[in-house]
């Protein structure tokens, strides 16, 4: 099987390597972290106009990928560059459920996505929930036209910048999506930065009434286009830690090469050259890792489910040695503000907690199997 690029996926590569290489250095990530909103209003048009945007979405909704390797072409780049744009909330998971469950007007919100015009992201998770997406406490009492929503979301990654939302809610039918303004009535966000830079909202709904017209799909939709849209933010997630461990990576051989001890480059020492080889060797798996996952996001839910879940795991798990031994073989300087090494090794402790961590994959990798060999018994 070859997994080189196609040309297409290599061009879109190069061009925001080149533009991020030139554009985002550290002055230009510090300023998109101290924004109110935690985001560059420039740089998000720069992706819209590049077509950074696009490449998230399929062709039938005005974009020109959409595929598991189009989403780790961009992701990778960003996670090289430390970037904190809220692309992933918005361009996959939020692209991925009004895609799969929007009506005609609802589906319509994506071009102005594509053209970096609105920002929609998903707010799902409850300081109950632990990952679960089934797990949703909040309300949806059906009232006249409409439904009244009562509940608080956790952790809404982009929250601060969005323009709309799509909460998740549960009423005598089950469990419902919602799209709605995120400067509602009696939608009240509390946001934050994370220790990553990435900012993010707590968000309280209180009595927020919403017409029928705001209903995302029909109920027994909801949970698949869940799970379907997770495994794309894990591919996602995937990706974009893959590139960061390579750019820790690049950072500590490099050192590795300039710094002297007694004389010599710390290079020269051998127990530091197998430290390295180990880091080379498990950023390797990761990227075959990932290179799995992304070549199953459209598979049958359960073959997807699997490896996503194998993936993330995984991946978890090499990123925790990668941050240690680069940190490690660094010493102090790792974690400086200044130093772009502190920012990769935050931002790979954080990945490892969005859309489930280690353990829960784990979990869930375990129960996917036995589920699976339950039905072959059978």
């Amino acid at each position: 099987m070859d997994f080189n690029h196609s040309d297409e996926r290599r061009m879109l590569q190069e061009t925001l390597h080149r533009y991020l290489s030139d554009n985002y250095g550290v002055e230009q990530r510090a300023a998109s972290v101290a924004h109110s909103q935690g985001y560059s209003e420039k740089v998000w048009g720069d992706f819209a106009e590049l077509g950074v945007i696009g490449a998230l979405f399929e062709e039938a909704d005005g974009g020109f990928g959409g595929s598991g390797f189009d989403i780790a072409v961009v992701f990778e780049e960003l996670g090289r560059f430390a970037c904190v744009e809220p692309l992933m909330a918005s361009g996959v998971m939020a692209g991925r459920l009004l895609s799969a469950l929007g009506s005609d007007e609802q589906k319509a919100l994506i071009g102005d996505v594509i053209a970096g015009q609105l920002k929609v992201v998903p707010a799902l998770e409850e300081p109950q929930s632990r990952y679960d997406l089934d797990a949703v406490e909040t309300t949806a009492e059906q009232v006249d036209g409409g439904y009244r929503l009562n509940g608080t979301k956790s952790v809404v990654m982009g929250g601060p910048s969005a323009d709309k939302l799509i909460v998740s809610a549960r009423c005598a039918d089950g469990l419902m999506l919602f799209v709605l303004d995120a400067n509602a009535n009696g939608v009240e966000r509390y946001s934050y930065p994370n220790l990553d830079g990435y900012h993010a909202s707590d968000v309280a709904l209180v009595n927020v009434e919403v017409r029928s017209t705001a209903v995302l799909g029909a109920s027994e939709a909801v949970l698949p286009a869940l799970e379907a849209a997770r495994a794309a933010g894990v591919t996602a997630l995937c990706a974009e830690a893959v590139g960061a461990m390579e750019a820790a990576k690049d950072l500590t051989a490099e050192y590795l090469r300039v710094r002297t001890q007694f004389g010599r480059a710390l290079g020269k020492f051998q127990a530091l050259q197998h430290r390295m080889s180990t880091v080379l060797i498990e950023i390797e798996q990761a990227r075959s890792a990932l290179i799995n996952v992304a070549g199953h996001l459209s598979a049958e839910p359960f073959l997807r489910d699997k490896h996503v879940s194998a993936a993330k795991n995984l991946i978890g798990r090499v990123a925790q040695l990668v941050c240690e031994e680069s940190i490690q073989l660094h010493g102090g300087i790792g974690m400086t503000e200044e130093y772009a090494l502190g920012h990769h090794a935050k931002r790979l402790m954080m990945i490892d907690h969005q859309l489930g961590d280690v353990d829960y994959h784990l979990e869930r990798f375990v129960g996917v199997m036995q589920s699976e060999a339950a039905q072959e018994r059978a």
